[in-house]
């Protein structure tokens, strides 16, 4: 198949923002500094993306001289309402998450991407007992075998696995599997149904794959890779319109700057990225499309 490239003190003040109340400012009635509150996809184990997301928030609240504070979120969709509702102002999502969130807040933009992102691809992966190995082609063979998503809003362990199953098979998975389809609700847990034989194939982010079998939580002979996706963008930062609001004309810039100029391995192992680079919503097209033809995006 050709690889194709796919292309509440905030919250209160983007409610006046919106309603044409007073302009906010960046410090709260008692002249402290309003905190910038950001979220993330839990779309890693939840305890060690707070511990690596509580480092990023201090080292952008050292460099931006403003509170700064990582707040969890209990999955793919409850991000997505935490951003539309004003809840937190900036969130590392995924490209469909991303693409729901500006949607729902004008003005919204997408600052920053992993160096890897413009070009990210899916793994499908599949018990070793299956029998199935690697190749160039959609493994057609996984029609009878129990299939499992990750999470339902997933880009690179859903949206994006059922593209390419329609693409390669003309029919959507719930008709193309001669089983239901599982949602495990994330990449880490995807690795170990599969591995476990629970489930016996599933579709999940390279990424997260190869993190795992480089820390040798996740054996390769047990989980093994049977097809790689062509490639799509995913994750990117994506920003609320009241930063500016709040915290003066140009801050969205200084934020991206700040965090492309992120080179500590430490801090960058919390996407996991090797590097950080700008991003633009139309970056991000190729996402729309899909997501509209699937039913995802209105």
């Amino acid at each position: 198949m050709k690889r194709t490239t796919f292309v509440t003190t905030l919250a209160a003040s983007a409610l006046l923002a919106a309603c044409g109340g007073d302009k906010p400012t960046s410090t709260t009635t008692d002249g402290a500094k309003a905190t910038l509150k950001f979220s993330a996809i839990p779309d890693q184990n939840s305890t060690e993306l707070k511990e690596k997301f509580d480092a990023l928030a201090a080292h952008l609240s050292e460099k931006l001289s403003i509170p700064v504070e990582y707040i969890p979120s209990s999955d793919y969709g409850a991000s997505v309402e935490l951003f539309k509702n004003g809840d937190i102002q900036l969130a590392w999502f995924g490209g469909l998450t991303g693409v729901q969130a500006r949607a729902a807040v004008e003005g919204a933009n997408a600052i920053v991407q992993g160096k890897a992102d413009p070009e990210y691809f899916s793994y499908f992966i599949a018990n070793a007992d299956t029998g199935l190995e690697k190749s160039e082609e959609f493994p057609a063979a996984i029609k009878d075998l129990k299939f499992t998503f990750g999470s339902e809003q997933s880009t690179s362990g859903r949206l994006m696995p059922s593209y390419f199953i329609e693409q390669a098979s003309g029919m959507k998975p719930e008709d193309f599997f001669s089983q239901p389809v599982g949602f495990s609700g994330s990449h880490d847990k995807t690795c170990e149904l599969i591995e476990s034989g629970q489930w016996q194939v599933g579709a999940l982010s390279y990424k997260t794959y190869d993190k795992l079998t480089a820390a040798g939580k996740i054996d390769p002979a047990k989980a093994k890779v049977i097809w790689k996706t062509p490639v799509y963008a995913d994750y990117n930062f994506t920003a609320h319109p009241a930063l500016e609001a709040t915290y003066g004309e140009g801050f969205t810039q200084k934020l991206a700057d700040t965090l492309i100029a992120i080179k500590d391995p430490a801090l960058l192992s919390a996407f996991p990225r090797e590097a950080l680079i700008p991003a633009k919503n139309e970056d991000f097209d190729g996402i729309v499309k899909v997501a509209k033809e699937l039913g995802f995006l209105r």
